[in-house]
C-alpha cells in the first residue's frame, strides 16, 4: 500500500515537471548548468552540487536507485585510492589511504553521477532538435532518457534477454500525446529555471 501511495506520488510530481517545462529549455538549461559542475574547483561545493542535482531528481518524479547511486560512489572512491598520493590518513598492512587519492576519488564520483542526475534532468523523450541530424540526435537523446528511467527492467539473471527486450520496446514505445503537445515553458517555469541556474553557480562565488 505504501509503495503504491509513493508512486503515485513519484507520477504525480512527474506530471507537474512535464507540464512546467518544454523539452527544449530543460535542455538549454542542462547545458548552462554543466560547466558549473565540471570546472568547479572545490570538491565541497561539488558535493553540494550533486545533493542539489539528487534532490531536483526526486522533486521531477525521477526514478533513482539510491543504493546503486551509493555503489557506484563508493566503487569509484575505492577504485582511485589505489594510487597512493598526498598524506597518509590510515594504512592498512601495505594498502595506504592518503588524503590526496581520497578527494580525487571523491571529486571523481560525485562529479559523474552529478552529469547523471543532470542528465535526468535536462534531456527528456519529446526533444526535438531541427534538420536531418537533429532528428538522429532527437532520437538518441530520447533513447537515452528511456534507458535512464528503465535502469530497473534490466537485471543480472536475465541481462542478455533483458537488453534485448528494453531495446525492442524503446523501438516501438511512442512519445505520449500530452508530452508531444506540452512545448511552451510555462512562466513559473522560466523562474524555476532560473532559480536552479543561479544556484547551480552560486558556489563559484565562495570558491
Amino acid at each position: 500500500m505504501l509503495k503504491n501511495r509513493l508512486e503515485q506520488f513519484r507520477l504525480k510530481r512527474q506530471k507537474v515537471y512535464e507540464r512546467l517545462f518544454s523539452a527544449r529549455i530543460l535542455s538549454i538549461t542542462g547545458l548552462l548548468v554543466m560547466p558549473a559542475m565540471l570546472f568547479n574547483p572545490v570538491i565541497q561545493y561539488r558535493v553540494a552540487q550533486f545533493l542539489f542535482f539528487w534532490f531536483l531528481c526526486w522533486l521531477a518524479g525521477k526514478k533513482n536507485r539510491t543504493l546503486m547511486t551509493v555503489f557506484m560512489i563508493v566503487s569509484i572512491v575505492a577504485f582511485n585510492l589505489m594510487p597512493p598520493h598526498g598524506r597518509i590518513l590510515y594504512t592498512l598492512g601495505n594498502f595506504r589511504i592518503t588524503l590526496g587519492a581520497l578527494m580525487t576519488g571523491i571529486s571523481r564520483a560525485v562529479t559523474l553521477q552529478g552529469l547523471i542526475m543532470l542528465s535526468k534532468l535536462s534531456i527528456r523523450r519529446d526533444l526535438k532538435i531541427p534538420g536531418g541530424f537533429g532528428d538522429i540526435i532527437g532520437e538518441s537523446f530520447k533513447y537515452y532518457a528511456n534507458i535512464l528511467d528503465s535502469k530497473n527492467r534490466i537485471t543480472r539473471k536475465n541481462l542478455i534477454e533483458d537488453i534485448d527486450n528494453l531495446m525492442i520496446n524503446l523501438s516501438e514505445e511512442e512519445i505520449p500525446q500530452d508530452l508531444q503537445s506540452s512545448t511552451q515553458t510555462k512562466p513559473a517555469g522560466f523562474v524555476i529555471l532560473a532559480i536552479v541556474v543561479i544556484l547551480s553557480w552560486l558556489p563559484w562565488f565562495f570558491a
